[in-house]
């Protein structure tokens, strides 16, 4: 008799919950020719200033062939700008142009708005407990947690 107990899909679940979420974001984004990157990029960079490409990175969530992409596309729009750092020319800081400052100031007010609904249609409690229980998550030490041992790999099959 297997006893094996098979745990929910919990990165699964948290996939489906964060585009359950997204889709009331899209279309605001869409209307203003945005992707879902690009807003995290805009957002990130109007809250925490400019910032060096893997600071990019680790703040959006945004692996790093991806970013350089992103980065291309949203400089092309002349929503952001890349300059060497003064105090050492091998660092690149992008940050926000005045193009890309406007588009936060038409965006977030319209994304805030849509905060405010779903969370009167679900209840500021769920949020709220919500948040609380992802921050208890992410400051586990998720780190520490040893890896299953791995059976070699029978390559005749």
């Amino acid at each position: 008799m297997n006893t094996l107990k098979i745990h929910r899909n919990l990165p699964q679940l948290l996939l489906k919950a964060r585009d359950a979420l997204l889709s009331h974001f899209r279309g605001i984004l869409t209307h203003y020719g945005l992707t879902e990157q690009q807003w995290r990029i805009v957002r990130s960079l109007h809250e925490q200033g400019p910032l060096e490409p893997n600071q990019l990175c680790d703040v959006c969530q945004i692996l790093s062939p991806s970013m350089v992409g992103v980065l291309s596309r949203m400089q092309t729009q002349e929503l952001i700008v890349r300059e060497r750092a003064a105090h050492d020319q091998r660092r690149i800081i992008i940050s926000l142009t005045p193009q890309g400052q406007a588009i936060y100031a038409r965006v977030a007010p319209l994304v805030e708005a849509q905060y405010r609904l779903i969370e009167d249609a679900i209840g500021h409690d769920l949020i709220d407990q919500t948040y609380a229980q992802i921050d208890r998550l992410l400051s586990a030490p998720l780190d520490q947690v040893p890896s299953v041992e791995l059976p070699p790999v029978d390559r005749q099959t």
